[in-house]
């Protein structure tokens, strides 16, 4: 596999997640920007997950495939089964279903979020209703590339007249 590199002009590798991608701030997901894509890929699937949740570890808080392959994976990706702006791009059920959900920890808590972007070979044929793990079983034997770009939210970074 060739190298991809996953960056955000949001905020740096293991930096700070800003409020404005978080549900305390406009719940606006971030600009992703790729390096490297194989020009092989016929789109891209991007996961957000929560990789310390206590409870339900690396809880899913957005799923989206068939992302037209490019360098650029657009920040605020309106809500909806399919996002027209992306080609038709699907997005699945996770938290907040069929939507990008930013990060909501308790409050006093600190948890690390990671996107993931995987690179493949072929348009995933998973419905709306899928959710994260059914869209990694289809896409297996069709990744070229992952990258993954990860950040930290605590709630008490926020000013208390915000929350």
């Amino acid at each position: 596999m060739s190298s991809l590199t996953l960056t955000s002009p949001a905020f740096a590798e293991g930096g700070r997640i800003p409020v404005e991608h978080t549900p305390l701030g406009a719940d606006w997901s971030p600009e992703l920007r790729l390096s490297g894509v194989d020009p092989r890929a016929a789109s891209l699937v991007v996961t957000f997950d929560d990789a310390s949740h206590p409870l339900f570890p690396n809880y899913n808080h957005w799923v989206i495939w068939n992302v037209p392959a490019a360098d650029v994976v657009p920040g605020a990706v309106p809500p909806g089964e399919r996002v027209a702006s992306l080609g038709g791009a699907v997005q699945g059920r996770a938290y907040g279903r069929h939507r990008y959900k930013g990060p909501k920890p308790p409050f006093r808590s600190e948890h690390v979020y990671t996107f993931t972007v995987y690179a493949v070979d072929c348009l995933v044929d998973v419905p709306p209703s899928g959710r994260r793990a059914d869209v990694l079983q289809a896409i297996e034997g069709h990744v070229l590339q992952t990258a993954t770009l990860s950040g930290t939210f605590r709630r008490r970074d926020v000013p208390s007249s915000d929350i």
